[in-house]
C-alpha cells in the first residue's frame, strides 16, 4: 500500500508536519517494500488560498491510498475523499514511527475534517 505523510523535511527521520495543505513536503511510502520518496509541496507553503485542495491533488497524483497528517481541513478532506484516499489525522512524532504505527493498525481513520479551513 502506498501512503503519504505530511512532513517537515524530506527523510523518514523528519517530524510529521501538523499541517496538511501547507506542509513542506509529503513522504510517500510503499508499506510493503519500505521504499519512499519525498514529494515537494513548496508551491502551497504561502498560497493565499486553496493550499489544501492543491496538496490533495499532489498526493492523489502519487497513487496513494491513504494520507497521514496532523490536521486536515474540510476542503482537503473532501478532495481526498472524492479521490478515494483515506485520511488519518492526529499524527505526531517522526515519519518512520508514524509509518510503523500505521502498519500495526494503531491509527484511526478520520470521518471528517478536524480543523476549519485556513488553520495554521
Amino acid at each position: 500500500m502506498k501512503i503519504a505523510i505530511s512532513a517537515r523535511e524530506q527523510t523518514l527521520k523528519s517530524l510529521v508536519d501538523l499541517r496538511f495543505g501547507r506542509c513542506n513536503c509529503f513522504i510517500v511510502v510503499d508499506t510493503a517494500t519500505g521504499d519512499y520518496r519525498a514529494v515537494s509541496n513548496n508551491q502551497n507553503l504561502n498560497a493565499a488560498q486553496g493550499a489544501g485542495i492543491q496538496s490533495a491533488e499532489i498526493v492523489s497524483r502519487q497513487g496513494v491510498e491513504a494520507v497521514i497528517t496532523g490536521h486536515c481541513g474540510p476542503k482537503a478532506f473532501r478532495t481526498l475523499s472524492a479521490a478515494g484516499i483515506k485520511v488519518f489525522a492526529g499524527a505526531e512524532g517522526t515519519v518512520a514511527d508514524t509509518v510503523e504505527r500505521f502498519k500495526k493498525g494503531m491509527l484511526t481513520e478520520a470521518e471528517e475534517a478536524d480543523v476549519e479551513g485556513h488553520w495554521i
